[in-house]
């Protein structure tokens, strides 16, 4: 009899669970997420396909977990349009939206891990060491209210370096654009070039508009090859930097897979589109109560070498042929 009476009572109890858990549903708030990325406009990150890719691909990393737009998650998004000097404003309103975590592209992280330690903050890529720039104390242990993941450029300038000068051998000087946000990346080209004994020409981009007479000055100084440091600025303008390269015939590398796939010659890179979309994850994470100061940031396992081999023609470049079959992606 007092079996009968359990068997009765689960299916009620069962039942009364489902109803309070559907009504916890029902009463539960949105996570409020604040996405900032150092390109693209405020618009461009808005909607269920947003226009910039990167926001694009963190949605796809949320659906994946489960997560719906507007029932479960809204955006906050900002776009700086590749202007350093906007970032803080941004930051700030991000901030006074009241949002529950903000995910930031690299370039952003510093303006806005000043505007807040209290809302957490998932990073992604960005060109500086976190832990020297002391975003966060380790990498395993972060300690603040920041995590997240790397892109790790600081420690593939010299890989890059290596690849470029396989494609532009000998002893002439290698031009180097570099900017504002990624100076940590510029100083480990600096080391990197004493280390393999090679002789380096900086030129610093603060603006669109610098980019083609940085690249000219390069060549008249002697460049015959091109290491792309990128940050905001380049980035978002990065057909600009294509354009600015092929002008002076001179073969150049990137940081990023978008300049290869907008015209550059060739790039040695994670898959940013990828962190973000594993940047869900972090977000997923602290929403069930983790805290940044204890998530590890992670760190890319692969990097892709992608080579323009119409590009390669353009310039009148021929790509050594141990270069085309390294590469995970070969454009015609």
């Amino acid at each position: 009899m007092n079996r009968r009476r359990f068997l009765l009572a689960v299916p009620i109890s069962i039942a009364a669970l489902g109803a309070r858990f559907a009504r916890a549903q029902l009463t539960r708030k949105p996570l409020r997420i604040g996405f900032i990325a150092s390109g693209g406009t405020n618009a461009d990150m808005q909607g269920p396909e947003p226009r910039f890719a990167s926001a694009r691909a963190f949605l796809v990393g949320l659906r994946e977990l489960g997560y719906r737009d507007g029932v479960d998650f809204t955006i906050e998004g900002r776009g700086g349009g590749g202007r350093p000097d906007r970032y803080s404003t941004l930051a700030r309103e991000l901030v006074a939206a009241n949002v529950d975590v903000i995910v930031a592209g690299g370039p952003t992280v510093d303006a806005v891990r000043r505007a807040t330690s209290r809302i957490p903050i998932v990073m992604v890529g960005g060109a500086f060491d976190p832990v020297h720039e002391k975003v966060v104390t380790t990498l395993s242990s972060p300690g603040g209210n920041v995590t997240g993941l790397t892109l790790q450029q600081v420690d593939l300038v010299g890989k890059r370096l290596e690849l470029l000068k396989e494609v532009v051998p000998g002893a002439a000087p290698v031009g180097v654009l570099w900017e504002e946000t990624s100076v940590g990346a510029w100083k480990a080209s600096e080391a990197a070039g004493v280390t393999r004994r090679l002789r380096l020409l900086a030129r610093q981009v603060r603006d669109a508009a610098g980019i083609a007479p940085a690249c000219a000055a390069l060549h008249a100084e002697g460049a015959t090859s091109l290491l792309v440091v990128s940050g905001g600025v380049l980035f978002e303008n990065a057909a600009i930097v294509v354009d600015a390269a092929r002008a002076r015939r001179l073969p150049a590398i990137y940081s990023l897979r978008v300049f290869a796939e907008r015209g550059g010659l060739m790039s040695y890179a994670a898959d940013l589109e990828d962190l973000f979309r594993r940047a869900a994850a972090f977000v997923d994470r602290i929403a069930k109560g983790a805290h940044p100061a204890t998530m590890p940031i992670e760190q890319p396992t692969q990097f892709e070498l992608v080579v323009n081999l119409s590009a390669a023609r353009a310039i009148g470049v021929t790509l050594p042929p141990a270069i085309v079959a390294r590469a995970a992606q070969v454009i015609q």
